[in-house]
């Protein structure tokens, strides 16, 4: 099922200095007739399994969330990733993408069920010996064991390294006895091993696989949680827990390794699950407002509710074009490093680990446009969507985790600018010639070159906005270099950048999708795609001249502040949409539909 590898493709970060065509990307209206048996089989499962049985999920009926796993195992699911020598399915990471985004409306099962194929079963891919391999994964892939993964302490949460679990090799030098305690553990009710992180002497902080039945582990009570109820969430306490040395996990030292690569591919799937998930509770929105009345007709002919079905739907779209655009930069990555004789595993965790910016910005972005589309579902319901006897609530509750789990949304953006400037220092990316580019354009007299082509507006503002992170990026490091500021003190600068990084990579992604969908024949006029582009730039345009001001006021003055803001300027051309008539004409279509349709 792979696809052609694409030449020339972006490396990690290359976005920001360098173009893509619509011909680099992936677009879900391509999904090949296996790819759509399989996203229908999904779906089948999620209508006939997961939905029908919600109340019982969420009350946590005994063994339903293990009974799920285990249906899904009987049709392959939870090895479509993993090699076929193991029992996998060895699926591409497109399809594994669309099964992802299927699975996103399944509640809290979708963090049994992740917790399982991501955090659980991949360090063993990635990191473990064939031993272990053969040892673990046919029996993870048939759904005979459950894994969990065991990072989180109660004084170690962002800051993974400050782990106090230790780990001490016996005198015969044949066990490692851990001991210590973890916290909001996923699947530890019911997991039969664990991934589990501690320094070996107080200091080295190494990964282990911990069976169940080891005696001195133990486990707390089930959390009350705020959302996901559906989900096992326990403490792990470990009290004298010999582990063989067998069961360690990569090598001595380098836990952060596992650690920190593993979370990369979690945040893509987070933000594929969180994007499927918005889908299902828009479509909920459109129905809902269609159905109710109000002053003798329906709430969907108000502009107000237009407007907020519109914006669910565009930002969904942004980030589900976003999601396929960095799926096929990893599948891409992937089968170039196979064709060069890299192993299956060492290929899935490098592509993982060159696109990790881009996953976090999934991250981020895919866990925000999903709170943003349950509040307004739960609004669109008005008082009915605060009873639990819908599924706005629920959905409302289960949403807020995202932006904590995987690494929080601020650590995602701090991360994103941290690994664009390393990358910058370590010559792997060229910002510094780009950057210095921009700066002598602002010395220059600004030209009107016009726009050509049908998207040439929309492909100018791309580029414009490049400019701006560039200029800002730019003109913090050079104060840093100068000794006039430190940005390790100023994360507000950084998470500006990262906002607007963020902003960039999503406009220029659905310019891209709407591009290529031009000429095809789809269920949705173009019309709709090219108003959902339109407003989207109009909006991102707003919020980067905005986010630049505060950024370059924060660590400029004098000539060149206001130099820089008459760059700002000069960089936000966009021109000005009639945002309200086409919000309602994205919303007429959904509306038509009686769906999210798009």
């Amino acid at each position: 099922m792979a696809t052609t590898i694409q030449q020339d493709v972006l490396q990690g970060g290359e976005f920001l200095i360098k173009d893509t065509t619509p011909g680099q990307t992936f677009i879900p209206e391509e999904m090949n007739e296996e790819q759509r048996m399989i996203r229908d089989t999904v779906k089948d499962f999620l209508l006939s399994e997961i939905i029908p049985n919600a109340k019982k999920i969420e009350k946590q009926e005994a063994g339903i969330a293990v009974s799920l796993l285990e249906k899904l195992a009987e049709l392959g699911l939870l090895g479509t990733h993993m090699p076929q020598e193991y029992g996998g399915m060895e699926m591409d990471n497109n399809t594994n993408t669309i099964i992802a985004e299927t699975m996103g409306p399944a509640g809290s099962f979708t963090v049994s069920y992740a917790a399982h194929i991501g955090i659980g079963m991949l360090p063993i891919l990635y990191f473990g010996t064939e031993e272990q391999k053969q040892k673990y994964l046919p029996r993870l892939i048939a759904g005979e064991l459950k894994a969990a993964y065991c990072l989180t302490e109660p004084g170690s949460g962002s800051d993974a390294l400050a782990a106090k679990t230790r780990a001490d090799l016996t005198a015969e030098g044949t066990h490692y006895v851990l001991n210590g305690q973890k916290m909001w553990i996923s699947n530890a009710g019911f997991a039969d091993i664990f991934i589990v992180f501690a320094k070996i002497g107080g200091d080295k902080f190494t990964g282990f696989i911990v069976e169940r039945d080891t005696e001195g582990l133990t486990f707390g009570a089930e959390e009350d949680k705020m959302g996901i109820k559906g989900s096992s969430t326990r403490q792990v306490f470990f009290e004298n827990v010999k582990v063989p040395t067998d069961n360690l996990l990569g090598e001595i030292g380098k836990g952060h390794l596992i650690a920190f690569n593993v979370l990369n591919i979690g945040r893509f799937k987070l933000g594929a699950l969180c994007l499927g998930g918005a889908k299902m509770s828009a479509d909920t929105a459109v129905k809902y407002a269609v159905e109710r009345h109000q002053f003798n007709q329906p709430i969907a002919n108000f502009g107000a509710i237009k407007h907020k079905l519109a914006e669910q739907a565009i930002r969904i779209f942004a980030g589900e074009s976003t999601l396929y655009r960095v799926s096929n930069l990893l599948q891409e990555k992937a089968e170039e490093l196979v064709a060069k004789g890299t192993s299956f595993a060492k290929a899935k965790l490098e592509g993982a680990e060159e696109y990790a910016i881009e996953c976090s910005i999934l991250k981020v972005a895919g866990s925000e446009i999903l709170d943003y589309v349950v509040d307004e579902t739960l609004q669109v319901h008005g008082g009915m969507g605060f009873s639990e006897e819908g599924t706005a609530a629920r959905a409302y509750r289960d949403s807020r985790i995202n932006r904590i789990y995987e690494g929080t949304n601020e650590i995602n953006r701090l991360l994103m600018i941290d690994m664009l400037f390393k990358r910058a220092l370590k010559g792997e990316l060229d910002i510094v010639g780009p950057a210095w580019a921009v700066q002598k354009e602002l010395a220059s007299m600004p030209t009107n070159e016009p726009a050509e082509g049908p998207y040439g507006e929309e492909y100018k503002a791309i580029k414009d906005f490049k400019k701006i992170v560039l200029m800002v990026a730019g003109a913090a490091a050079k104060m840093q270099m100068d000794g006039k500021l430190n940005l390790k003190d100023e994360q507000e600068i950084l998470m500006n950048v990262a906002d607007m990084l963020t902003d960039l990579y999503l406009a220029e992604s659905t310019l891209l999708r709407v591009e290529k969908l031009a000429g095809r024949s789809t269920n949705v006029p173009q019309e709709v795609y090219d108003a959902i582009l339109r407003v989207f730039l109009h909006d991102v345009t707003a919020r980067i001249q905005h986010t630049a001001t505060d950024a370059l006021a924060s660590f400029a003055e004098g000539d060149l502040l206001r130099t820089m803001l008459m760059g700002l300027k000069r960089f936000t051309k966009y021109p000005p949409q009639n945002v309200k008539a086409l919000r309602r004409q994205i919303a007429d279509a959904l509306i038509a539909s009686n769906s999210y349709c798009l």
